[in-house]
């Protein structure tokens, strides 16, 4: 089947199809909050975390969190490669003193083959003595238990297991619900939905869908969108990034949503317009998406409607095609129907999603620079008691808030310059 290419997917994704409004409940998240992403090599890649991060740092761009990435490949319930289970805590995650943990584990623990009751027994007890011991320590700590991501029964043949080796993390992932109800943690589901986009995507283009999860364990960043999208859902993350109503017969403002619209005017219709958050930067990932992966998983999912929405309605335009220009440079053209019905900003190369881009960039350097203290220098020269390497720890960590400043400064929205003008 043909791939499904970026120009492909665009006119879906640039009609908002539904209207949102923000979640009830609010995010999950609160200010000075400090977060720790525990779990096994999937969480050591970064990157369902980076794009937590990401989210978080500019759809709410107030909320001052501080964000620490604890994966470490090949790790159980009991530990692993960085040292058993209660040294990790102590190391990784409690000497950050977190207000708010996730855990994702279970895909090492499940032993891929000769999987036996005695291994859900061993996780089972491992995760309950994880909980205990950072609860012990930071009681009104909040726990974010993550049903583990799943090996990829979809796209390819089972091998592991006769029933596939995904049934042994679903299994993992009924007792973690049920557990989560005993010891009162919240949950995240990262198999369900990802395994439902994996059978959209294989039927879409099976080829192409192998890609998602390469070796069927480590997802690539079109698994990743996947997976941080639900665990942005289970912390009541917000879909809008602003919402816009305008006629332009009379410049009338019927909807601003998490915006400020100012200076309208109607021959021809412009305006001035300040968010109060940036769009998630999906044109810049789909820029670089090379095997058209990142499309696919798009399509296959409800993760542009879940957390990506920027709609811009324009009533009131006469017959014909318009062009939207903001600061100058044109953005995208529409038919007056269209703009009608309404537009998704989001997913378009718009100056807003630029800056997200640079926010992503700050980001992911920012996360680096940990990864290197942490596994570069902290791990590994730890017993040799060198006179010097708390003094560089300590200049790392400066140098970590120092990027964290800038990438917070960086998410701060800028007002832009709106124009709607028929197209020549």
């Amino acid at each position: 089947m043909r791939h499904v290419t970026w120009k492909l997917l665009l006119p879906a994704l640039l009609l908002c199809r539904t209207v949102f409004s923000a979640p009830a409940d609010p995010f999950y998240l609160h200010p000075a909050d400090t977060v720790v992403f525990y779990g096994d090599s999937i969480t050591d890649q970064r990157l369902y975390t980076m794009l937590t991060e990401l989210y978080t740092v500019t759809r709410y761009p107030k909320l001052n969190v501080k964000f620490v990435h604890s994966g470490w490949g090949g790790d159980r319930v009991s530990g692993g490669g960085g040292g058993p289970i209660d040294l990790r805590l102590q190391r990784d995650v409690l000497t950050y003193h977190p207000t708010v943990m996730t855990i994702m584990l279970g895909m090492n623990d499940g032993k891929y083959s000769n999987h036996t009751p005695a291994d859900d027994d061993v996780y089972y007890a491992g995760f309950k003595h994880l909980v205990e011991t950072v609860r012990q320590a930071e009681p009104s700590l909040r726990i974010t238990a993550i049903e583990p991501s799943p090996y990829d029964d979809v796209t390819r043949p089972f091998i592991l297991q006769p029933d596939g080796y995904n049934a042994v993390l679903q299994k993992f992932s009924e007792w973690i619900q049920h557990y989560a109800g005993e010891a009162h943690l919240d949950v995240a589901d990262l198999n369900g939905p990802v395994v439902e986009m994996l059978k959209k995507a294989n039927a879409e283009d099976p080829a192409l869908a192998q890609k998602i999860l390469p070796d069927r364990v480590h997802p690539a960043l079109a698994g990743h969108m996947v997976m941080a999208e639900q665990l942005l859902k289970a912390w009541h993350a917000r879909p809008i990034v602003s919402s816009v109503t305008i006629n332009a017969a009379d410049g009338k403002v019927s909807a601003a949503e998490f915006t400020k619209i100012s200076n309208v005017k109607t021959t021809p219709l412009s305006w001035t317009e300040l968010d109060e958050a940036l769009p998630l930067p999906f044109a810049a990932w789909l820029a670089d998406d090379k095997d058209h992966s990142i499309a696919l998983a798009i399509k296959s999912s409800d993760i542009t409607e879940a957390l990506n929405e920027q709609p811009l309605r324009v009533t009131g335009l006469a017959e014909g095609r318009y062009k939207l220009n903001i600061d100058g440079a044109p953005v995208a053209t529409w038919t007056d129907k269209e703009l009608a019905e309404g537009v998704n900003l989001a997913v378009l190369n718009t100056p807003m999603a630029k800056q997200a881009a640079d926010v992503r960039d700050l980001t992911i350097r920012r996360i680096d620079i940990h990864q290197q203290r942490w596994r570069s220098f902290q791990v590994p020269l730890e017993k040799l008691n060198l006179e010097n390497l708390d003094r560089s720890l300590k200049d790392l960590d400066a140098l970590d808030a120092e990027v964290a400043a800038h990438q917070h400064a960086a998410a701060q929205p800028h007002a832009h310059s709106f124009e709607l003008v028929l197209a020549q």
